[in-house]
């Protein structure tokens, strides 16, 4: 008789609030033979929380490839496995991509518990298009590259979604600010998070505020598209 063949499941986590996570996800976890984090302390947090006791394995940018093929071959014995990020959905600005390219090139089964991401989460409380939009990932850490980033992404007709530092949000402000003053930006801040926060406004004002302050928690940068439409450009009633 042939060995039943494992199942690899991507579950999404919360990007803050502990609440924020599904019963699919929950017991999804808890069924599992083997729980793969990013990082399996931070994790434990969440899995503390609900009540999760299923055994826990590293799998990070630095051992992702080892530890994929360690996973590949409980796969071949049968062995159910999760794989969690630090928060939100895996392989968005995570690691993952590896380890679901091998599954799925080894023909395991690949089921994604969905759930929170600050991209969408951002985006729906920006107010702007999303029908389409642009997703950079986190903004390089370098100036003259951010820079070019940017002045590619103030080209864009569509929403553009960056995630970037609280250290460096007030730099990265004015760099948009210097090229295009006008441009109507929101930050969303520490979302899901007791202190969750949401400031919309143009490039030159925004940078004034955050270079005047200490700014902390966890940053997404949405910017406008260049092309707007019509109802976003209408001034408010007096």
């Amino acid at each position: 008789m042939e060995q039943p063949r494992g199942i690899l499941s991507i579950v999404s986590t919360p990007i803050g609030n502990l609440a924020d996570i599904s019963g699919r996800a929950i017991n999804c976890l808890q069924e599992a033979d083997l729980v793969a984090c990013e990082d399996t302390r931070h994790s434990g947090l969440l899995l503390r929380a609900h009540d999760i006791t299923t055994r826990r394995v590293s799998l990070h940018q630095h051992n992702e490839a080892s530890r994929s093929a360690q996973l590949m071959e409980m796969l071949g014995e049968g062995k159910n496995i999760a794989y969690i990020s630090d928060a939100g959905t895996p392989l968005i600005s995570d690691p993952g991509a590896r380890l679901v390219h091998l599954a799925a090139k080894h023909d395991f089964e690949i089921k994604v518990i969905p759930g929170p991401c600050s991209v969408t989460s951002a985006l729906a409380g920006a107010g702007f298009p999303a029908d389409r939009f642009y997703f950079g990932g986190f903004l390089s850490t370098k100036k003259a590259a951010r820079t070019k980033e940017i002045e590619q992404a103030l080209q864009l007709e569509v929403t553009s979604v960056y995630f970037d530092s609280p250290h460096r949000i007030g730099s990265t402000l004015t760099i948009i600010a210097a090229i295009e003053p006008a441009r109507t930006l929101v930050i969303a801040r520490e979302l899901t998070k007791k202190f969750e926060e949401f400031r919309r406004g143009d490039a030159l004002s925004l940078s004034q505020q955050f270079n005047d302050r200490r700014t902390k928690g966890e940053i997404v940068l949405i910017i406008s598209g260049a092309r707007i439409p019509r109802w976003m450009s209408i001034p408010e009633p007096a």
